[in-house]
């Protein structure tokens, strides 16, 4: 029987704003994923977490320099041990992909995600890697559905891609399995936040697809199969039964809720 190859991850660290970033004026740091929640550093909690996951092989962190990495101790020691390394970033999030899967050897299947997702934990990365590993798409995104999000926090509020078979967040995590599938990746080019602006969605998928979405006439999956003959790829949502995987640290009000999850969760298994 052969044995399932191990996916590569990928960490995109770099800083879009730099020190006048909302989250890295809290602590003063140049990087928002520098800030530290919760007694630890933001992208060591994300990279500890990723590296530990049974489905991941090589850790690869994408920011503007090795010197940001090694300011943080526990990354220094993790960068002299060859447990993850260093790759440069770009200037957009698809250059910064695709820049790693030329630098590094046999790159695939690379698993993306970013280094403000201070919540991912090994069991998230796992159920991933199983399903992409099971599924054995060209690309694939995590996405959780909006009642999974809403029955562990009634009160909260966010933004939810709201289609025909119901609301859906995106996890920032990602797979690519082959060269080709960076075509997926393309649209992050211009940035992502394509919910928050519609002249992305048509930019990046087509009018057709934007009147789908837009007006709620088509589930999750079929507009994955619109993706998947756009660019002749097999692009799968992989679901996400998880409330925590779509908070990210995108502002102020992320970083409390996050700390808090994250004191709560540490305060549980004590």
């Amino acid at each position: 029987m052969t044995e399932t190859k191990k996916a590569t991850a990928l960490v995109l660290a770099a800083s879009r704003r730099g020190p006048a970033d909302a989250v890295a004026q809290i602590q003063g740091v140049s990087h928002k994923c520098l800030v530290t929640l919760d007694d630890v550093v933001m992208l060591e909690r994300v990279v500890n977490e990723i590296k530990n996951a049974r489905g991941i092989d090589r850790v690869f962190v994408s920011i503007e320099s090795e010197e940001l990495l090694r300011s943080v101790p526990t990354l220094a020691a993790m960068l002299d041990k060859g447990e993850i390394h260093f790759v440069p970033s770009a200037d957009n999030l698809y250059l910064s992909v695709a820049e790693a899967t030329a630098k590094i050897e046999d790159p695939y299947p690379m698993v993306i995600t970013t280094g403000d997702n201070a919540l991912h934990t090994t069991e998230m990365v796992e159920h991933f890697c199983a399903d992409i590993a099971e599924s054995k798409p060209d690309a694939a995104i995590a996405m959780t559905p909006a009642s999974v999000i809403l029955e562990a926090y009634p009160e909260g509020k966010r933004a939810f891609h709201n289609l025909k078979d119901g609301g859906w967040s995106s996890c920032n995590l990602y797979a690519l399995s082959n060269d080709k599938a960076l075509k997926a990746a393309k649209i992050f080019e211009g940035g992502g936040q394509f919910g928050k602006k519609p002249q992305r969605i048509m930019k990046a998928f087509g009018l057709m697809f934007m009147l789908l979405y837009r007006y709620k006439l088509a589930t999750i999956d079929q507009l994955a199969r619109m993706m998947s003959r756009r660019w002749k790829l097999d692009v799968r949502v992989v679901r996400m039964p998880f409330a925590d995987a779509p908070i990210d640290v995108d502002n102020p009000g992320d970083f409390a809720l996050t700390e808090r999850i994250l004191k709560s969760r540490r305060q549980a298994a004590e």
